[in-house]
């Protein structure tokens, strides 16, 4: 972040100061008191759960230069009406005094923090990036990321999630991106927004929102992304599996379920071996490779940072070799589209490994009233791809694609513990998925899994 007094962050937000107002913040704002140190900002947000105004000796405590609240409260700080229009004031600001920033604005209903990842890590080996933490891509999120930024980075990529019309075009109006980038529009969140032309819409808002001499970046997979064209009047860069695509793949081959691919952009032609699994992380690497393309960045260095590159944020296709059994961890979150991606790898992975595959889903949220259709639509795509065992867990909507006659196992399980009890079921060679919504915890499930395998493991040896 760079310098500012408290009394200068006061002005800038419309609050008034407590305290010794001369004090310099020169770090990035923090609202978990564990994380303050000294030279930070302690944002006292009220929430439904909890009250930030109850931590602020713990931030001070640990290191917390000044604080931000709705109140007076013992030590030095700025008191404002609301703390997180505060901060996205003060990151308004903070943007329009590094001109030479280039921000990076992502959204999309799947993909938006592998390609973040994955671009960061291209970056970063250019010049100082910042990038969101995991999935920190809402109204918070946003600023706090920005807020991170001072006058020696150059790069800052945005995750741009929304919740409601309206969301990201008021992100956009703070962080002025110099490159907008829609992944697809997808069903994720259909519940919040209840069609996916809602959804279309409130993507297409980074799009809207460019300045004439930005960049927008579009994925060439759905109808509605390839639509924005008519939002934006500057220059566009397409990216996706047409041969007419600016930046495209070439001759992809799945090894050991991890794309090969010749990346074609209009500077040549590259190899790429990517680290990461899955057929579907192809279209996350174009993505990261139209961005690059954008900001003139040579295809060999592009190629060479997708092929390095491994996921910065956890529980994504993350992969552990368990004795003899492969777990794959993708629990952080689910949709149709990702549940179906994932259900692509675990097939990849079974038929290298010779076991058997196991696919552990739960619910996705946020499906709206065609929930059930969309997840009926997972299971068919179960049975189509001959899933050995599909265990649903919490929900019996995957059941109904499942023909009568399906090849696949179908297992319900009421909770994580029932589900556990099929682990003595594996053999060695055997592959296994695990993936829900994120407030299902699945990630729970995948550790038990592992200590329950290892477990069975030392008792057979015995």
């Amino acid at each position: 972040m760079i310098p500012l007094t408290l009394k200068q962050i006061a002005d800038i937000v419309g609050g008034t100061t407590f305290g010794d107002e001369s004090q310099i913040i020169n770090s990035a704002p923090v609202f978990d008191s564990r994380l303050a140190v000294k030279g930070s900002l302690f944002l006292a947000l009220v929430g439904e759960n909890s009250d930030g105004h109850d931590f602020i000796d713990d931030a001070i405590s640990h290191g917390a230069t000044g604080l931000m609240t709705t109140k007076v409260v013992p030590g030095d700080g700025v008191v404002v009406n609301d703390v997180l229009l505060a901060v996205r004031a003060l990151a308004s600001y903070v943007r329009k005094q590094l001109p030479n920033l280039i921000v990076v604005g992502i959204t999309g209903s799947n993909g938006k923090t592998t390609t973040k990842d994955l671009l960061a890590s291209i970056l970063s080996s250019r010049a100082q990036c910042v990038a969101t933490k995991a999935s920190f891509n809402n109204e918070l999120g946003a600023p706090i990321t920005l807020l991170e930024c001072d006058e020696k980075t150059k790069y800052c990529i945005l995750e741009m999630g929304a919740r409601h019309k309206g969301d990201i075009a008021a992100l956009c109006e703070m962080a002025k991106p110099n490159v907008g980038v829609v992944l697809r529009v997808g069903t994720a969140h259909l519940g919040e927004f209840g069609s996916v032309e809602k959804i279309a819409e409130t993507k297409g808002e980074l799009i809207q929102a460019l300045a004439p001499d930005a960049v927008a970046v579009l994925g060439t997979y759905d109808p509605h992304t390839k639509a924005m064209k008519s939002l934006h009047a500057g220059k566009f860069i397409y990216f996706g599996e047409d041969s007419h695509d600016d930046v495209r793949a070439a001759d992809i081959e799945m090894r050991e379920a991890r794309p090969h691919f010749d990346l074609v952009t209009p500077a040549g032609r590259d190899a790429v071996g990517m680290r990461l699994i899955g057929m579907h992380q192809v279209s996350n690497a174009l993505a990261a490779a139209a961005v690059c393309t954008a900001l003139e960045i040579p295809i060999e260095v592009i190629a060479s940072g997708l092929s390095t590159a491994d996921l910065a944020s956890k529980w994504r296709m993350q992969i552990n070799d368990v004795e003899e059994l492969l777990i794959i961890n993708d629990s952080y979150n689910a949709n149709p589209e990702s549940m179906k991606a994932g259900l692509d790898s675990l097939v990849l992975f079974a038929q290298e490994r010779g076991g058997a595959s196991w696919a552990f889903l739960g619910q996705m949220h946020e499906l709206g009233s065609q929930s059930d259709e969309l997840h009926a639509s997972v299971g068919a795509h179960a049975h189509q791809l001959g899933i050995d065992h599909l265990v649903i867990i919490g929900t019996r909507a995957f059941a109904a694609g499942i023909p009568a006659k399906s090849a696949t196992t179908l297992h319900y399980c009421e909770d994580i513990t029932q589900a556990l009890s099929l682990v003595s079921h594996f053999a060695p060679g055997d592959v296994v998925l695990v993936k829900a919504s994120r407030s299902e915890h699945f990630e729970t499930l995948s550790q038990g899994i592992e200590d329950s395998w290892k477990a069975s493991q030392r008792e057979d040896k015995k």
